[in-house]
């Protein structure tokens, strides 16, 4: 729900692609600045407490975005700061989070329990865009912010009931010295660094199209926030059925060889979507896109957290969530530099291209992945 308020009113209140894209990149950041970190905390301390530290931070920021519509006091720049704060407390609570769903679940449901993790996530992308857009286009934008802090506190009830398994060893190590150890366990898994490699540039391409979806609806199709609802809800529910398939499926032979061949049907998905004149044509596009793009994130996770031992979980899903989330803002703010040059379909449809190409490459050279 905040993801469209917020796209579409950054673009009304500075015309600029440039800025929508600056404010993926600041909501995005701190992934790189701070992740890392928060790995080695989520391996010494209570990730849940972590999660609740992270999700009131994240409450806060609705809210006070809320206010600020409210009084009509709002600026860009107040967008891009809280997105930055919000970002910061995900790069906190991202490893914990991570770090803490195979102590809840057996190691062989561990690919069913990350495809359905990420269905609530995809399901709130299509209830939260309907909610959003009656929100935003009836009753404005202090509605979607400050119902999107209320969200927060079913979140925050249901951490507080929650009971882990998980207790970090007493540690007399540095930071320093325990992201090293992280480091090493990811280079002496041969296939481990394929995978962070391939999170990174694949949300680094394919990220944008959903970033840039407001561009599409207002330059591309000449309409409205209620058309950049109608593509980011077929995005979302083709994300739940991408998920569906994955978690129905569970674990299976050669995953790391699925996934690449599902990179590249995204990758030539994204290319039909950004050339596309039809809104038919180009939802059926986005919601094939958006299948895709869940199908690959999900076994690419559930491989890097089936290749991890719970004592260096923290340290490895931080790594996996930098190259992961900080492929978003590098992606985004690069996008957005671009399409005023060359125009949103004609940058999109190159990152559908490099996509495909790039799961043709791994296909061909990393053999070891494809074996998985």
């Amino acid at each position: 729900m905040q993801q469209l308020a917020q796209s579409w009113l950054v673009l009304q209140l500075s015309n600029s692609p440039f800025m929508l894209g600056l404010d993926a990149f600041l909501g995005s950041a701190p992934i790189l600045l701070f992740s890392l970190v928060g790995g080695v905390i989520a391996d010494r301390k209570e990730r849940r407490t972590l999660l609740l530290i992270s999700q009131f931070i994240q409450m806060s920021s609705a809210f006070i975005l809320a206010l600020l519509f409210a009084f009509h006091v709002v600026h860009v720049w107040h967008i891009l700061a809280l997105s930055f704060v919000s970002g910061t407390a995900q790069a906190f609570g991202g490893p914990a989070y991570q770090a803490l769903i195979p102590t809840l679940v057996q190691q062989d449901d561990l690919p069913n329990a990350i495809a359905l993790n990420s269905i609530q996530f995809n399901l709130a992308r299509v209830i939260g865009p309907a909610l959003g857009g009656i929100a935003l286009t009836q009753l404005g934008a202090t509605w979607c912010f400050g119902l999107n802090g209320i969200s927060f506190v079913a979140v925050i009830f249901s951490l507080f009931i929650l009971k882990t398994r998980y207790i970090p060893p007493p540690t007399k190590e540095s930071v320093l010295a325990s992201m090293k150890q992280g480091f090493s366990f990811i280079r002496d898994q041969s296939a481990m660094g394929s995978l962070i490699l391939l999170s990174f540039c694949m949300t680094l391409l394919a990220i944008p199209l959903i970033v840039f979806l407001p561009v599409f609806a207002r330059d591309v199709f000449k309409q409205g926030a209620s058309t950049y609802t109608i593509l980011l809800i077929c995005s979302g529910v083709g994300s739940i059925c991408g998920a569906l398939v994955v978690a129905g499926m569970g674990k299976f032979r050669h995953q790391g060889r699925a996934a690449l061949l599902m990179l590249c049907a995204l990758g030539i998905l994204m290319a039909g979507f950004s050339l596309s004149k039809s809104l038919v044509l180009s939802c059926v596009m986005v919601f094939f896109a958006g299948t895709m793009l869940i199908a690959v994130f999900a076994t690419i996770s559930s491989l890097v957290q089936l290749l991890t031992g719970d004592e260096m979980r923290g340290r490895v899903m931080s790594v996996y969530n930098v190259a992961f989330r900080g492929g978003m803002p590098i992606g985004s703010l690069a996008t957005g530099a671009l399409v005023p040059r060359f125009t949103a379909p004609i940058v999109l449809a190159f990152n559908g291209v490099l996509l495909t190409v790039l799961g043709l490459s791994f296909l061909v050279t990393r053999r070891r992945l494809s074996t998985i």
